[in-house]
């Protein structure tokens, strides 16, 4: 709400992305138009339609929609806010007006007109990445804002769950953050409103808008197989030999990559890759695939492999990426002498966190009360030969405190509720 308050009036198109479901239509057309109203602004100069909603399927159709529009703007005195609900729905068609083929008309040349009436403010969702691709912001010529919207926080979460507090940790990567959920009282309910959400929205969307539908089983294998390795680390190649040898199905690497962008694209899953700490480079290959919420990779798998460790993680990066953080795999190279010889390891740091000028290496562990596993936790940590901050995220229940090596220990619910953490 802040960032869209900030972005108010100021001639550009603000476009709010998000996966499906996680509370963009809300913030914009509730939310955000309670605000309009409270400011004074009359209800009927606030024109919003819904592309998703079957009584709106026309205005999919990019002549239609600007027409609906610019009808509605009646007065040049007054001032209008638009508001277009997952825009990645209308069609391209063939320009009416010319005989060229290639002549095309979208929801880009919709906006870039809207934007030209002076007395508009215009406001667009999406759920599809391909919408800010470089081509597409290139045609709008550096005239748009991005707002991302992601599901509930844990801290989100935290402070609007009724329950005991003390199992608001546990309930949230189970069920993860989708806003619907946290008004659910059983798991029956969670359960199946998740499992659908996959299948009547997600897994179908991705089909229908990248016209693979018969490949409907790779794409839901490929799906179940990310949620049963998160957070490890692998390649399209090691995906298509899976599939071989596990699921008796050939599929090339290449299409394990393309399918696998066609998940990152609808927001579903995220992508961070390996950066090596010492050389200062990134390796392409393998990385980490993550769920934008931990409910949806649980129901992916039918709730079996509630693993709080892989979970632990998988919440802590979609958290710093909320907070607008880049964040890669970190890998610290060391030798060592074995039976005489030299030996090169990779030890691994969990996320090596970039905002701004700024970095952080992160270390998540289910616990570190056994010497041997807090000593393997900071290996990493500890051969890393700058000073920029370490921590160790932990489970277990503790009040931060730093080591002798100036390595700073906190619990995962203090560090997800305090985002002062990272700079104090």
């Amino acid at each position: 709400m802040k960032e869209i308050i900030a972005l108010k009036d100021n001639g550009r198109v603000k476009i709010i992305t998000g996966l499906r479901r996680c509370g963009k239509s809300v913030l914009l057309f509730e939310i955000y138009r309670d605000y309009l109203v409270n400011e004074g602004v009359a209800s009927e100069q606030i024109i919003g339609v819904a592309l998703d909603e079957l009584s709106n399927a026309k205005y999919r159709n990019p002549m239609e929609l600007d027409k609906f529009f610019r009808e509605k703007i009646t007065d040049s005195s007054k001032r209008y806010y638009l508001f277009i609900d997952e825009i990645q729905m209308v069609s391209e068609i063939q320009n009416p007006y010319v005989d060229d083929p290639e002549a095309k008309i979208g929801f880009v040349d919709v906006v870039l007109g809207l934007m030209k009436i002076k007395n508009a403010d215009v406001y667009i969702t999406g759920s599809n990445s391909k919408m800010l691709s470089s081509d597409i912001l290139t045609q709008f010529r550096d005239r748009g804002d991005e707002i991302k919207v992601y599901p509930l926080s844990f801290a989100e979460f935290y402070d609007a769950y009724e329950g005991d507090k003390r199992e608001a940790w546990q309930e949230y990567y189970t069920y993860g953050g989708m806003p619907v959920v946290l008004s659910m009282d059983t798991h029956e309910k969670k359960s199946k409103y998740l499992r659908d959400l996959f299948e009547r929205t997600y897994l179908k969307d991705v089909l229908e808008r990248n016209k693979v539908m018969n490949d409907e089983v790779v794409l839901a294998t490929l799906l179940d197989v990310i949620a049963s390795g998160v957070g490890a680390l692998t390649n399209p190649s090691k995906l298509s030999n899976t599939f071989k040898t596990e699921n008796k199905i050939t599929v090339a690497p290449e299409t394990i990559d393309k399918y696998l962008g066609y998940f990152m694209d609808a927001y579903l899953i995220q992508k961070a890759v390996r950066y090596d700490v010492k050389g200062r480079k990134y390796i392409k290959t393998p990385s980490k695939y993550y769920y934008s919420d931990p409910g949806l990779r649980n129901a992916r798998l039918g709730f079996r492999q509630i693993e709080e460790t892989h979970l632990m993680e998988n919440v802590l990066y979609n958290d710093l990426i909320r907070r607008g953080c880049d964040v890669d795999v970190g890998v610290v190279e060391i030798a060592t002498m074995e039976d005489g010889k030299k030996i090169r390891k990779q030890l691994e740091v969990d996320f090596v966190v970039n905002r701004g000028n700024d970095r952080y290496y992160i270390q998540s562990a289910l616990t570190i009360a056994d010497p041997e596993k807090k000593k393997q936790e900071i290996a990493s940590l500890l051969r890393i030969p700058d000073s920029f901050k370490k921590i160790v995220v932990v489970r277990d229940y503790l009040k931060p405190y730093k080591d002798d090596n100036g390595i700073q220990y906190v619990g995962i619910e203090h560090f997800l509720r305090d985002e002062s953490i990272l700079t104090s």
